[in-house]
């Protein structure tokens, strides 16, 4: 069986044991209420994710993401921003998303700066403004057609579940259907070799950053939304959440090889953990105990494939 097939089958029996023990401990987790609750957590982590997988299958990293969604989420509240209407909120929201993007990919594409330290530095100078420009305080969202997203529901489920979908199937498509994720695979497996066959290695990457920049406004639009505020508290550890549930969705940290429906999967097992976890009634830290452990777990089970490949 392909390696990635079989971790895909391996993480949907991981979720169905999660649903056996939530079945077990909690009346109330198999509701239709409880369910669409763990599916709209997974919403915004999980758009998030989308554009963090790509970056990572094409060799990056983006420490950035969770601050560039809270500073993108701050700038399309403002009054001035909201005086304008729904429209222009959600193209500032998208705009600040590319453009920390566009200074990433550009730091890391062309001044040859390490993408750890440029997304580190990208993730403090976004908490900075987003703190300056907020001073400190939630902006509340007035617009109603902003807050109703998350309000509003289509055949029962929540519209930002749609947009979740949507935002999947596009970077699905992208990645497996077209040139540019094939260039993306390339990248990231061996980034001279794909220099040498031709490719725009830097210019693929800063578009990379761009990409991962973009699912961080689309998420600054869904958590404003959902919370009625833009906030510079936003997105805290979102980085982190995003990060372990690509590794545990098979994609290799030094690229080239992986899959956005693991990376995917990797989210719903998280966030059901979560969710079990506040049923419960069990504690923050055990959680983050448990979660470790299944991070440690996935990349031991990642560089005993890798061997086996080898």
């Amino acid at each position: 069986m392909d390696t990635g097939a079989g971790r895909n089958l391996g993480l949907v029996a991981v979720l169905v044991v999660l649903v056996v023990i939530g079945v077990s401990t909690a009346d109330t987790f198999a509701t239709t209420s409880n369910l669409l609750t763990i599916l709209t957590s997974a919403s915004i982590i999980g758009v998030i994710t989308v554009g963090v997988t790509v970056v990572i299958i094409g060799g990056g990293i983006d420490l950035s993401v969770g601050k560039v969604m809270a500073l993108a989420s701050v700038w399309a509240t403002t009054l001035a921003t909201q005086a304008y209407g729904p429209v222009v909120m959600v193209f500032c929201a998208l705009a600040v998303g590319a453009g920390c993007g566009l200074v990433s990919g550009t730091l890391i594409a062309y001044g040859r700066i390490v993408p750890f330290i440029a997304t580190l530095a990208m993730l403090i100078s976004a908490q900075g403004l987003a703190e300056r420009i907020s001073g400190k305080r939630s902006q509340i969202v007035t617009d109603p057609t902003i807050a109703a997203i998350a309000t509003t529901r289509v055949l029962g489920i929540p519209l930002l579940v749609y947009i979740f979908a949507a935002v999947v199937a596009v970077g699905w498509v992208l990645l497996n259907r077209t040139t540019f994720g094939r260039r993306t695979f390339a990248i990231g497996g061996n980034p001279e070799a794909a220099r040498l066959a031709g490719l725009h290695v830097r210019r693929h990457t800063l578009l990379l950053y761009v990409i991962s920049g973009l699912c961080c406004g689309i998420a600054a639009i869904m958590i404003a939304s959902l919370t009625t505020t833009g906030s510079s508290t936003h997105g805290t550890l979102y980085e982190l959440d995003a990060i372990a549930a690509v590794i545990i969705g098979g994609t290799l940290l030094t690229g080239g090889r992986g899959t956005l429906i693991g990376s995917i999967l990797g989210v719903l097992v998280f966030t059901t953990i979560t969710n079990l976890f506040i049923l419960n009634n069990l504690a923050t830290e055990v959680q983050n105990i448990a979660k470790g452990l299944i991070i440690v777990a996935a990349v031991l089970f990642q560089s005993r494939a890798r061997r086996a490949d080898t």
